[in-house]
């Protein structure tokens, strides 16, 4: 094990404001897969993501000196790679986002036979195009909690607001995607109780 694997991420992050670029790619390598999924997860785009990913361990770069090393360093991280995906988004001019990695991630391989295998696609089609009905604020959430595992107090801590407001964006989320899907004939566990 070397020497900045044993760091901390504080430990690092005050290396990093003594402009040490070693704790910085110590930082890149630990965080910068989840950093990556979830920029994938908003956009949609692997060039976009990657982009976003660098973007973000730039900022880390550049406003260490500011980062509250007594708090975690990952949800920092999330906020940030939100904001510059929501930021992108919105440059694109685009309200909804597929989040078509998140919904292979819900769905159970279930089936085996063919016809099981068809309906099973039919099925990711059909909540893949629901979620992409979803605002943004929703799909946030939803990838947040859904795909990246976080508590809802996690995620109020990374979008800056009440938990109250992200259980109400869940709640809303989970109802506008159960009414979109409420036609849709399959075996409920398919979405890990999502619907």
């Amino acid at each position: 094990m070397s020497l900045l694997e044993e760091l901390s991420d504080a430990e690092l992050v005050e290396r990093v404001c003594q402009s040490d670029l070693s704790a910085l790619g110590g930082l890149f390598d630990r965080h910068y897969a989840q950093v990556y999924r979830t920029a994938l997860a908003v956009t949609q785009d692997s060039a976009v993501a990657e982009d976003i990913a660098q973007d973000c361990f730039l900022k880390l770069y550049r406003y260490a000196d500011s980062i509250d090393t007594t708090l975690p360093l990952a949800p920092w991280l999330y906020r940030v790679t939100v904001n510059l995906s929501y930021t992108w988004i919105s440059r694109q001019k685009k309200r909804r986002v597929s989040l078509e990695t998140m919904v292979d991630y819900l769905m159970s391989p279930m089936w085996l036979s063919p016809d099981q295998v068809a309906e099973r696609q039919e099925v990711q089609d059909q909540v893949r195009r629901a979620i992409q009905e979803l605002n943004f604020n929703q799909q946030i959430v939803v990838v947040l909690h859904y795909m990246s595992g976080l508590s809802l107090e996690e995620i109020a801590d990374i979008l800056k607001c009440p938990v109250g407001t992200v259980k109400s964006r869940l709640y809303y989320a989970r109802e506008n995607l159960r009414h979109k899907l409420n036609s849709v004939n399959w075996v409920h566990e398919v979405a890990h109780g999502f619907v």
